[in-house]
């Protein structure tokens, strides 16, 4: 039977796309996003003018390697922010010109939530991920070795939290749930947790990940 390391070794990317293939305007290969639920708006979901503003951004999906089993470092956005406050997020954010995918996450993890880089260990990437606000999202998966004292930066995040990866690679707990967005009713996936409510563009990508270890 694989282990959950194994698995992430063998069924994620071992590179990341090059930045242009990342912000191709007609999208790249296995692209997954918010229209994933939505057909036949899938070509539209990202609004025609904001497909010439497309942002790259990385995020960082840590597994902590905790000897009880792994779990999720997740946190919750600041309520004060002025986009997606009081969200679930992974740590993470807008790629800069001179940096990788890996570097951006792993940047944007120290910053927000004070996580030491010298407990990362870069293991792959999953699918891009384009959400409906123009951001192309690449999720950077790494191995977090235990040990490390978080300082969460208040600007950005109101705390962070762990959630066991068996919990959120159950397809069980994938559930479907739908909102009015731009005067459209959407579909999203869900996976609360403990009190948090995760969903939306971070779910999709727990969702993306689930596929890509655990689907055919």
């Amino acid at each position: 039977m694989q282990t959950y390391r194994t698995r992430i070794l063998a069924r994620t990317d071992r590179e990341p796309p090059p930045l242009a293939a990342l912000l191709a305007p007609d999208g790249m290969p296995r692209l997954r996003g918010d229209h994933d639920l939505n057909p036949p708006d899938a070509n539209v979901w990202v609004e025609p003018e904001e497909r010439v503003t497309l942002r790259a951004a990385a995020v960082l999906v840590g597994v902590i390697e905790h000897a009880h089993g792994p779990h999720i470092l997740l946190t919750r956005r600041a309520d004060h922010l002025g986009t997606h406050s009081g969200q679930v997020a992974f740590p993470g954010g807008k790629i800069e010109p001179d940096e990788t995918p890996a570097e951006a996450a792993i940047r944007e993890a120290e910053e927000e939530v004070g996580l030491d880089p010298a407990h990362v260990e870069v293991a792959g990437y999953l699918d891009a991920y384009e959400t409906g606000t123009g951001f192309r999202i690449l999720p950077v998966v790494a191995f977090v070795r235990p040990g490390f004292t978080l300082t969460i930066s208040p600007d950005e995040v109101a705390e962070a939290f762990e959630v066991p990866l068996d919990f959120l690679m159950n397809a069980g707990n994938h559930q479907r749930h739908s909102a009015v967005w731009r005067g459209r009713r959407r579909e999203y996936y869900a996976m609360p947790y403990n009190g948090h409510y995760i969903w939306g563009a971070t779910a999709g990508m727990l969702k993306n990940m689930y596929d890509r270890l655990y689907g055919d």
